[in-house]
């Protein structure tokens, strides 16, 4: 054992810098669910900065500096309050926001969001089979982006208000009947957020073919 440890100490090295980095300053996050449709597909593989907001210990959650404020509409990969599952979801509110849902529409401090229609798609949900969706781009200030709703399915479309508590931030998932976000587990803690979605790194057709989706390289996440 002594004579592989020392035989491969250079590959060690590099496995612990490895590891340290990834907790540390980027990481990768694979999409596993259509939560965040139309802008995230399943199969699709995100660059996460995790320099974004803090820099933390590495392999903890203790912060020792803010780099950053996350803001309205930044794609976060988070801890889920309830059980630690690492998430992926849309910042919708910030500390001290009030929101609220009323028929799919957002209202943030008593300001309704924007909504233009873009057009329909088709969505595969096991047992359902395909589902008509919609496709709506929301703005909210400098906030838009495409959103996805399923008119055929029971959803929470109605909630609040609530008033985001200091230092919590309120996700939603870009597919908003299909979405296990705070509706559910409530808002989510500074503390727990790991990085910024920043760009697709590279994608495949996992729910058909597994082909490359040469197309989603490289295809940024920020809003501009």
């Amino acid at each position: 054992m002594k004579s592989w440890l020392r035989n491969n100490k250079g590959f060690i090295a590099f496995l612990m810098m490895f590891g340290l980095f990834r907790t540390a300053v980027a990481d990768w996050n694979p999409i596993p669910s259509g939560s965040m449709r139309p802008n995230l597909l399943e199969g699709d593989v995100v660059f996460v900065n995790r320099l974004a907001y803090d820099v933390k210990i590495p392999l903890t959650d203790i912060s020792i500096g803010r780099t950053g404020e996350p803001q309205r509409g930044d794609i976060v990969t988070f801890s889920s309050p309830t059980d630690g599952t690492r998430l992926i979801k849309r910042i919708a509110a910030l500390p001290g926001d009030t929101v609220e849902m009323r028929g799919e529409r957002l209202l943030i401090n008593g300001e309704l969001a924007d909504y233009t229609v873009l057009g329909n798609a088709v969505e595969t949900i096991a047992p359902l089979g395909e589902l008509q969706a919609l496709h709506l781009q929301e703005t909210r200030g400098k906030a838009s982006y495409p959103i996805q709703v399923l008119p055929q399915i029971k959803a929470m479309r109605d909630f609040g208000p609530v008033t985001v508590p200091a230092d919590n931030y309120l996700m939603l998932g870009d597919n908003r009947d299909n979405s296990g976000d705070s509706r559910v587990f409530g808002t989510v803690p500074r503390s727990l957020l790991i990085g910024r979605a920043e760009r697709i790194l590279v994608s495949a057709d996992i729910t058909g073919n597994w082909m490359p989706r040469v197309d989603r390289f490289g295809h940024t996440l920020r809003l501009e």
